[in-house]
């Protein structure tokens, strides 16, 4: 496998990113070696709270929000995928799979033996971190869910097929103009360009060339079996689980009410709807603070 990694130097003065790097290696299956990007800031006796970002942003996607927790005392970690923000990026499309990247953040969890774990995942940080519940629900405490899903092949909405439509076609993928384009508020230039910071050129976007087309939406699709596998693990789970999707986005709409149904530890929750577009961090990061830190104080009860 090629692996290609961003030069430290991409990151240098991005608006209001002040976060200290850490890193941590993993091997892929071929042997190949990885290095994870995450955050983790706050007390390390603290309560962990996992922020997962999607496609195609990184930990950027929380900026507003880890120090907020960070100040409540929790312990705050947000991973960057492989493949974006400064995470290794292989090289390939084809290098990237839905399973590789469950694999590649199940080595990562492990390795760095996180437990007790409040997750708040959105787009394919659901998709992978909701993987990570089902495969290891004894690690984590608590779970919230914004603009994601678990597909098993079961079709996708309109919003979904014009977005693949559009990253599949357009000749050169405009990443901080597409997180733009998925808020409510408008982004300034400064911050559009840290969500290009981590692409140097066309390269460097593989993998997110390719998530759009490993999305679960057919029975024909892989990890379709995976999935399904996983929501059998979800049925079971009682920890309290909170969905919080957004009123605007095209994508996601409605998605909230399956996991409110199948899913025990979400029946009497405080299910909200928030105000904001598919990238909610962006549009209303004090109402996910309040959210995941209250969940927090919940899970300790």
């Amino acid at each position: 496998m090629d692996v290609l990694r961003t030069p430290d130097a991409r990151f240098i003065d991005l608006a209001d990113w002040s976060f200290a790097p850490c890193y941590h290696e993993i091997e892929d299956a071929d042997g190949t070696k990885l290095r994870i990007h995450f955050v983790d800031e706050g007390r390390r006796d603290g309560a962990p709270v996992l922020l997962m970002h999607g496609e195609p942003s990184w930990a950027y996607l929380y900026r507003k929000i880890i120090p907020a927790l960070v100040a409540k005392g929790h312990r705050v970690i947000a991973p960057d995928l492989i493949g974006f923000g400064r995470s290794d990026k292989p090289a390939h499309r084809t290098d990237y799979t839905y399973e590789r990247h469950v694999a590649w953040m199940s080595a990562w969890l492990t390795g760095l033996d996180l437990r007790a774990i409040t997750l708040f995942c959105q787009d394919w940080g659901g998709l992978i971190g909701l993987r990570l519940v089902a495969a290891f629900p004894d690690r984590f405490a608590g779970v919230v869910v914004g603009n994601t899903g678990l597909p098993i092949g079961t079709g996708w909405t309109e919003g979904f097929k014009a977005w693949m439509d559009f990253s599949q076609n357009v000749p050169q993928m405009p990443i901080g103009r597409i997180v733009s384009g998925g808020t409510i508020r408008k982004l300034t230039e400064p911050e559009v360009a840290a969500y290009d910071a981590p692409f140097p050129d066309e390269s460097f976007k593989e993998g997110a060339r390719q998530f759009p087309i490993l999305v679960p939406v057919t029975p024909e699709h892989a990890s379709v079996a995976e999935n399904k596998a996983a929501w059998q693990v979800l049925e079971r789970f009682d920890k309290p689980f909170l969905t919080a999707f957004s009123d605007g986005d095209a994508v996601t709409k409605g998605g909230e009410s399956v996991f409110q149904k199948r899913v025990p530890g979400a029946q009497g929750q405080p299910h909200v709807i928030l105000s904001g577009g598919h990238f909610l961090q962006e549009d209303a990061p004090a109402e996910i603070v309040g959210l995941v830190d209250g969940l927090v104080q919940h899970s300790r009860q």
